[in-house]
């Protein structure tokens, strides 16, 4: 396993846990106390700072904000009980696809 799926792996494996957590002691029961669409406009309000990030050239700040992006995908996914690992299958499904064509099979 690379390192990048080790981490992800790793820390699929901490939100899980803290996902039942008490929500005064632990960021993801509190996201998973509020609700998908919270955790829902998270995840989007970090692709945002991402993309503000990305354009402001500033590679440190695209870095943390990336981790954000990342951490609260997983969140996200865990709320709708989708693992890691299917998200990772997807990818290989496409692998050696033209991203144009496998966007296009999606319209069909």
């Amino acid at each position: 396993m690379t390192r990048a799926m080790d981490t992800l792996t790793r820390l699929e494996t901490t939100i899980a846990q803290r996902r039942g957590a008490d929500p005064s002691s632990s960021y993801v029961a509190q996201l998973q106390a509020r609700g998908l669409p919270v955790i829902a406009r998270k995840l989007g309000e970090e692709a945002v700072e991402a993309v503000v990030a990305a354009l402001s050239g500033n590679r440190e700040e695209l870095v943390g904000e990336a981790a954000d992006l990342l951490f609260h995908l997983l969140v996200l996914l865990g709320e709708k009980d989708i693992a890691l690992d299917q998200v990772m299958a997807e990818l290989d499904r496409r692998e050696g696809l033209s991203g144009l064509d496998e966007k296009a099979s999606r319209s069909e």
